[in-house]
């Protein structure tokens, strides 16, 4: 009943193809009515739920598919392909976007590590992945029922938004995906870390050794930790950022050569070559037969 009331919520405040912003910062709803095949798009650290439809997401080969039944946590900046295979007027794609406040994120995983009697945290093992998907559970439900339900009011929105989306935060960080989120944002989170750095200077020559030294490992130890995470070498993950952001910027009008050198490539003919290896199309090609969704990777 409760996901048919987070339909109902979410028809009633997007009635047209689009992302919505929803007056809590951070949250948006969305509707998609054509289907998208999948093209590059960056993932910032956010939740997505699907209450109609399907989405899908692809990271370094791997597909994931989410819907009403599944959501997916992205908790660190990630490289991606992402589209709504599926959505057509009929059978319109639904859902929120909801954005992780880092620093509430860190905030609420660290409290959990040190709270007496509070889910353990695990000591070794692996590390976050860059995408998880979580069955929805009671908790998760209640939790963005009741931040989409402050919505209906601008004066209680203001005053008990924030407090709602720390709710769904924490909703997440217990549930299914919450060992991937509290290693991402709580104690032992060098590789978001480190992705955070990098996402910081794109247009800069970070190289491996300074991603490592920046959250104080050697070369050979964050090159294995970070596949781990990532599935994805530091190398692999670095071009890939830079390529799907100029990618996006492409798809939004800016010209190549423009796309290019804010992403940090010096060479137009370089940026040409790897694009056209990783998308098997040249830049110009590929933008001509591209459809991207507005406001919503």
């Amino acid at each position: 009943m409760s996901k048919q009331q987070i339909k109902h919520l979410i028809e009633e405040r997007v009635s047209e193809a689009g992302a919505v912003e929803t007056g809590i910062k951070g949250v948006q709803i969305f509707r998609v009515t054509e289907p998208l095949r999948c093209a590059p798009a960056v993932y910032e650290p956010c939740v997505v739920a699907v209450v109609s439809g399907s989405k899908e997401a692809i990271l370094d080969g791997e597909r994931y598919r989410y819907d009403s039944t599944r959501y997916m946590c992205c908790p660190m900046t990630m490289p991606v392909e992402a589209g709504t295979p599926d959505a057509s007027p009929e059978t319109p794609l639904l859902g929120v976007l909801i954005s992780l406040n880092t620093r509430v994120m860190t905030e609420l995983a660290i409290e959990m590590e040190h709270a007496a009697g509070a889910i353990r945290m695990p000591k070794g093992g692996p590390l976050p992945q860059g995408l998880t998907l979580a069955h929805w559970d009671d908790a998760f439900t209640d939790a963005l029922l009741q931040l989409l339900r402050v919505l209906e009011n601008p004066t209680d929105a203001a005053i008990l938004g924030g407090g709602r989306l720390r709710e769904l935060y924490y909703a997440v960080l217990k549930g299914g995906a919450g060992e991937t989120a509290r290693r991402a944002f709580g104690v032992g989170n060098e590789i978001a870390r480190a992705i955070e750095f990098l996402s910081n200077r794109l247009n800069e020559p970070v190289t491996i050794d300074d991603m490592a030294e920046q959250v104080g490992m050697s070369r050979a130890v964050f090159h294995r930790k970070f596949k781990q995470a990532t599935t994805m070498s530091p190398i692999q993950f670095v071009k890939s950022m830079r390529l799907n952001n100029a990618a996006m910027r492409i798809a939004g009008g800016m010209t190549v050569n423009e796309a290019a050198m804010d992403v940090g490539y010096v060479s137009t003919s370089q940026f040409s070559r790897e694009f056209k290896r990783m998308y098997g199309q040249s830049p110009r090609h590929w933008s001509q037969s591209l459809e991207v969704p507005h406001g919503l990777n």
